[in-house]
């Protein structure tokens, strides 16, 4: 979990957007394509760069050995006049996680590993709060079917800083979490499974990761503009990000996770890459079959036949990716998004085709669907016909609704939503999304095949009873994006939260922390959760409701203790965290997977005597934060110790100076701001008031 502030962070609503959230094959230069395929491509790559919102895009389409096309579009930079070429880096998040399961693969094809041993085999120091993680195997790492909680992030995401300590310090962060899931129970979407399929790839070969990737990945199929976080390449190849329309550019990027999800390449190298997992390269046939199997099928997953977005193999989101799947073709996606920069790589084995879709902002959905226009019309240039039709819901008539549905009314949650359904007895539904309370309440009628119906008759939703006693809420039904083309969803949106009494004092308690601002303690200086950390709601938004007995998705203990239970297949249930409140001194403190958060009206005003005056950080690297108090309007002078920075922040949690960013060392303090100083323990910061 990142910064804690009225609940959980709120992705993507339900049923309101799709974006929810042989040889070496040299990535040789791009053979002349037919002007009717750059059009498209040029087309393709616009339209997900319009819809995400992204400054820039590069894009690439391997076929048979080689690169077919490559192109851009968008600004390098807002400011500097430099064109946009092929041989600018993107970070490519996720998609890093194919390079980590072809790495363990490998390593299974030469018998050095197996994918149905215990991870513990591999890992000695692995070890958890929870006795179920000696069933974790090799393979759920892969398939994302661990039961590990989700995302231990904690100082991974940085501005200019290859700190390796998430990466270094995962073992000591899983040993005192508990498993959200049975392992093997069902595939829910998790980064940690992926690290730790990193430290596998480490120990059983003898190398540290991005060298094994490098020698035994990259060299073989050719590939020069591929790099791990820490890579020796020139910074300045890097396309630019930013922070809303704020025309100045970040620092590097650095997503100190290589295994899941730290690479930078550029679309070609990471188009051959996918053309290289065609043949047999990196690969043998049965291993490539294995990647492409669907391994989401071992667990509880939905039972049917409507086309969705995600269906787990081994390292891949999809491999039955619409609409190639409508005509009996094979297509294996994975999407990659880290902060600022966004991935999406779809490769057709049965036809030597993979294309990559990089951007600078965006959305990782968006450029998957580009990539798969790309590879349609290079289908259609080779004569295949691809049928696609977009998918209807049959037609089904308005219908009396079976009584014992009134049992389904409740309260529903996935990680970042929950759900009230009410039912009346004439088969109405109404839907609200209590995470976002200002938005209106859908309905739904009953109809003759068992579902509720929109009054569109574009979206169903239907209660399934699973067998594991799980009562799911789920969705079919498809969004349509002119020019990028058709995305379908049939999943389990949401599982039955069971009712949890709680006394209204606890209950009390909990709404008041849900709707608070939390604050990191433990971030590193160079975090780029700092750009966000101190930011409030909105003027005038509603605050968000939650389920009575519920802190967002945790089942309420006591007042000081919430369990992260929801048991929920796909995206839905992923980044689950368990949440601990305590007092200590004066102040509030959020633990959450062992990361502290402290409450933000309990942070000291900050101190401005005559003269310098200074502020250390303590010994466990806490970082400090001050309310700027009645030190607002003065002007501080910051003299940084080594390895440290700071952060100054307006009253709406805007950052207006940071020694991070900008290199700043003085800044105009704003009225009801934050400052927060942050290094390795002991650092002091020398500070004078004007």
């Amino acid at each position: 979990m990142n910064h804690i502030k009225r609940g959980t962070a709120l992705l993507l609503a339900l049923f309101l957007t799709i974006q929810l959230s042989t040889g070496a094959l040299a990535a040789e230069p791009a053979a002349p394509a037919d002007s009717s395929l750059e059009a498209a491509a040029l087309a393709a790559a616009q339209g997900a760069m319009t819809y995400g919102g992204a400054d820039s895009v590069q894009y690439a389409l391997w076929q048979d050995g080689a690169l077919r096309l490559t192109g851009s579009c968008g600004v390098y930079s807002r400011t500097e006049n430099r064109a946009l070429t092929d041989e600018i880096l993107y970070g490519i998040g996720s998609v890093s996680k194919i390079y980590t399961t072809v790495a363990v693969l490998q390593l299974a094809e030469r018998h050095r590993l197996s994918l149905d041993a215990p991870v513990t085999r591999y890992l000695k120091d692995f070890t958890m709060a929870d006795p179920r993680y000696r069933q974790i195997t090799v393979r759920m790492l892969l398939n994302h079917s661990s039961g590990l909680m989700g995302s231990s992030f904690t100082s991974a995401m940085l501005f200019d800083d290859t700190n390796s300590y998430a990466t270094d310090t995962l073992l000591r962060q899983l040993s005192t979490q508990r498993l959200k899931a049975d392992p093997g129970a069902y595939s829910v979407y998790c980064n940690d499974g992926f690290t730790l399929a990193q430290l596998v790839v480490e120990a059983v070969s003898g190398m540290d990761f991005m060298s094994y990737v490098d020698a035994c990945i990259l060299r073989p199929a050719g590939l020069d503009a591929t790099y791990g976080p820490d890579g020796s390449f020139d910074p300045s190849l890097l396309a630019k990000t930013y922070h809303g329309a704020d025309p100045r550019a970040l620092p590097r990027e650095c997503l100190n996770l290589a295994g899941a999800g730290g690479m930078v390449a550029s679309a070609g190298d990471l188009a051959a890459f996918g053309g290289a997992l065609t043949g047999t390269a990196l690969l043998q046939p049965a291993s490539l079959k294995a990647m492409a199997a669907s391994e989401y099928a071992r667990g509880l997953w939905p039972e049917t036949d409507a086309p969705d977005a995600l269906s787990y193999g081994l390292g891949w989101d999809s491999v039955a990716w619409f609409p190639f799947s409508q005509s009996g073709i094979q297509a294996l996606v994975k999407g990659g998004d880290t902060m600022y920069y966004h991935a999406g790589l779809v490769v057709l084995p049965e036809y030597r085709m993979a294309a990559a879709v990089l951007s600078s902002g965006g959305v990782s959905t968006y450029n998957e669907m580009a990539a798969s226009r790309m590879l349609a019309e290079a289908l259609k240039a080779q004569g295949v016909t691809l049928d696609e039709t977009v998918p209807q819901l049959p037609e089904a008539a308005p219908a009396p609704m079976p009584a014992e549905l009134m049992k389904n009314a409740g309260y529903y949650g996935s990680t970042s939503a929950q759900y009230q359904v009410e039912l009346t007895a004439d088969g109405i539904l109404t839907l609200g999304l209590l995470t976002l309370p200002d938005l209106p309440a859908q309905t739904f009628r009953y109809c003759a095949d068992g579902t509720f119906r929109d009054a569109a008759g574009q979206t169903a939703v239907t209660f399934v009873q699973e067998s594991n006693g799980q009562t799911y809420l789920y969705q079919q039904g498809i969004g349509q994006l002119p020019g990028l083309g058709a995305l379908p969803a049939a999943n389990y949106a949401a599982v039955k939260l069971p009712e949890n009494p709680v006394s209204p004092d606890v209950q009390a308690g909990w709404d008041r922390i849900l709707s608070s601002t939390f604050l990191p303690l433990d971030e590193t200086y160079s975090s780029q959760l700092y750009l966000v950390a101190a930011q409030g709601d909105a003027a005038g938004q509603s605050l968000p409701r939650f389920a009575p007995g519920y802190a967002g998705p945790c089942r309420i203990v006591d007042e000081h203790t919430a369990r992260y239970e929801l048991q929920l297949p796909g995206t839905g249930g992923r980044d689950g965290q368990d949440l601990r409140v305590y007092e200590e001194g004066n102040a509030t403190y959020l633990e959450s997977n062992g990361a502290r958060y402290l409450e933000a009206a309990d942070v000291p005003a900050l101190y401005t005597g005559a003269g310098w005056s200074y502020s250390t950080v303590p010994a466990d690297g806490s970082a400090r934060w001050y309310q700027t108090g009645s030190a607002a309007g003065r002007s501080m002078t910051v003299l940084l110790p080594e390895d440290a920075g700071f952060w100054v922040y307006d009253a709406a949690g805007q950052v207006t100076a940071s020694s991070v960013l900008w290199n700043d060392t003085s800044a105009v303090l704003p009225a009801g701001g934050f400052v927060v100083f942050a290094g390795d323990p002991a650092a002091r910061f020398h500070l004078q008031f004007r």
